[in-house]
């Protein structure tokens, strides 16, 4: 199996003596033994085989073999959450005294976990401005062992040259970690331009209906062996409930993912032209800043949409209080369209100059855009900002 649809749809765990057609659940927290010889030989790993379901169980792993195959990696865990997997994969992997350099433009639990926690672990962090990726090397330091960016960013939607980011990895003996959650490995992968590791929440457009918690991180063998180990002690194991929607989602993620695109881009191209907007980024619009860039590494532009609307803070609001179809929530890539106004909730925590200086204006609005029909959703949308 080559092709992505294929892979999605028919890797699955080998059929039990019941010859099920659809993945059963693996509902238990533990595995037998056969005698006390295959249990010391399971435990020291001469075997592979499942232990204890907070290590691996049979849904987790077809969920994680799908994924790594997905983005062309030789390995890969899940995880209870998107965050589980970012603290777990940096954890894993670096030690007191070590350094890395981001983009600063993260969400915002990522940032907290940089600022609040790492630091209190001598893990300290430089941060570059998307736009400037030029000064990436200025910061560089002997200490330092992780590049870490996402592409698109969440909420600014801007993209980084990911080849651009692996020629730098490499020169200077870093883990590149690309966080590819907004483009999920159907529209990008990462690891074809140098990634070592790429992490995703799966609770966005992989699950793409609003429905579970997950996440997961795969890449080289090495650095996912540290990463198991590591959450094999600490235990932020994905459930094998949420793992077997997640492996069925992933059935329907090409489709819907070309969907959410077709839609998206609609909606952006309405939005340039209402006198409401100052600006709009989407990946395939042409006057997005790194457009060029992101025809080179996407296959599509997503289902995100950013756009600074006039007014500021009050007028973000309003807008979102007029919405009558779509949803106001902090989630996003579900099949229902949702707008967040980034400065008074998902990034509210930041200081006015860390907002300026992860290019989150007062005024921008990010609008994960749905399957509903793309008319509705422009319709919406419309009437809205007809009250600003």
């Amino acid at each position: 199996m080559e092709n992505f649809e294929t892979i999605a749809v028919r890797t699955q765990t080998e059929r039990t003596q019941f010859q099920e057609h659809s993945t059963p659940l693996y509902l238990t927290s533990s595995y037998v033994f056969e005698d006390s010889e295959d249990m010391r030989a399971s435990f020291a790993e001469e075997k592979e085989r499942n232990i204890y379901s907070r290590f691996t169980n049979p849904n987790t792993s077809e969920f994680v073999e799908k994924i790594v195959k997905m983005e062309g990696a030789e390995a890969g865990y899940a995880f209870a959450t998107g965050m589980a997997a970012v603290f777990s994969t940096f954890a894993a992997l670096l030690n007191s005294g070590d350094h890395i350099v981001s983009a600063r433009s993260v969400f915002g639990s990522t940032h907290g976990l940089f600022t609040k926690y790492f630091t209190k672990w001598n893990i300290l962090h430089s941060y570059f401005n998307v736009n400037e990726p030029e000064t990436i090397e200025g910061l560089i330091k002997p200490e330092t062992k992780i590049l870490f960016a996402e592409s698109p960013t969440n909420p600014g939607v801007d993209i980084l040259d990911l080849e651009y980011l692996g020629e730098i990895a490499k020169k200077h003996d870093l883990i590149l970690i690309i966080d590819n959650c907004f483009a999920t490995p159907y529209i990008q992968n990462p690891m074809k331009y140098g990634a070592d590791l790429v992490i995703h929440s799966a609770t966005k457009l992989i699950d793409g209906q609003g429905r579970v918690l997950g996440g997961v991180t795969v890449g080289r063998e090495d650095l996912v062996r540290e990463i198991y180990l590591f959450s094999r002690n600490t235990g932020p194991a994905l459930s094998p409930f949420n793992a077997w929607v997640l492996s069925k989602s992933l059935e329907t993620l090409p489709v819907r993912l070309e969907k959410h695109s077709e839609n998206a881009l609609k909606v952006a191209e309405f939005l340039q032209d209402v006198p409401q907007a100052e600006s709009v980024k989407y990946p395939f619009l042409k006057s997005h800043p790194q457009y060029e860039i992101a025809k080179k590494q996407m296959k599509l532009g997503g289902n995100i949409v950013g756009f600074q609307i006039k007014g500021g803070l009050h007028a973000g609001r309003k807008f979102i209080d007029k919405l009558e179809l779509c949803t106001r929530s902090a989630n996003l890539g579900d099949t229902r369209t949702i707008v967040t106004h980034p400065a008074s909730t998902t990034h509210s925590k930041l200081s006015s100059e860390e907002l300026e200086a992860a290019g989150i204006s007062e005024g921008l609005v990010r609008i994960s855009v749905g399957l509903e029909h793309v008319d509705d959703i422009i319709a919406d949308l419309r009437q809205a900002l007809g009250s600003v």
